[in-house]
């Protein structure tokens, strides 16, 4: 997964990787863009768990709208928004956000869907470790794992100096 930010028009309000790389790891959710069936926009926000690589998991129902769009186009954004800070009395907003590109892919072994669940309790649910694992088993076949493979991703920034 490479960090480009060269097509980031403000270049002023570059993210830095390390702080990208953060929001990856530790936010609990972002927006899961692609194409329906029909051609149009969709995007939906979603919980995942990052595997430290170059992807990310995500679960749901063995069927619906999101699988019936990325098997027509696997193509996906993944969009993470970071710290928000509304400056009303600036007519700003202080933020940081974290643009994912790649492709999604469905139809994992269950060897791998397991482990992602396995991740998703240890990153959300991580005080509950046994009783997650009891209930990812009683509940594998009527859940589905996406697995987003990232080939690049960019980070954007704004944070407002204060006058002392």
């Amino acid at each position: 997964m490479k960090y480009i930010n060269e097509t980031v028009r403000r270049q002023d309000r570059l993210m830095p990787e390390a702080r990208a790389l953060e929001l990856l790891r530790s936010s609990e959710y972002g927006v899961l863009s692609m194409v329906t069936e029909e051609g149009l926009p969709y995007g939906i926000p979603i919980n995942y768990v990052w595997d430290g690589g170059n992807s990310i998991y995500i679960h749901c129902a063995p069927e619906g709208k999101k699988l019936r769009a990325l098997a027509k186009n696997s193509h996906v954004t993944f969009c993470i928004i970071g710290n928000v800070n509304l400056l009303p009395g600036k007519f700003t907003t202080e933020y940081e956000s974290v643009v994912l590109y790649g492709e999604a892919r469905t139809g994992l072994t269950a060897e791998e869907r397991m482990k992602a669940l396995h991740l998703l309790i240890n990153k959300l649910s991580a005080d509950f470790k046994e009783l997650g694992d009891k209930y990812a088993h009683q509940s594998f076949h009527r859940t589905e794992i996406i697995r987003v493979d990232f080939e690049t991703f960019s980070g954007k920034c704004k944070h407002v100096r204060t006058a002392d």
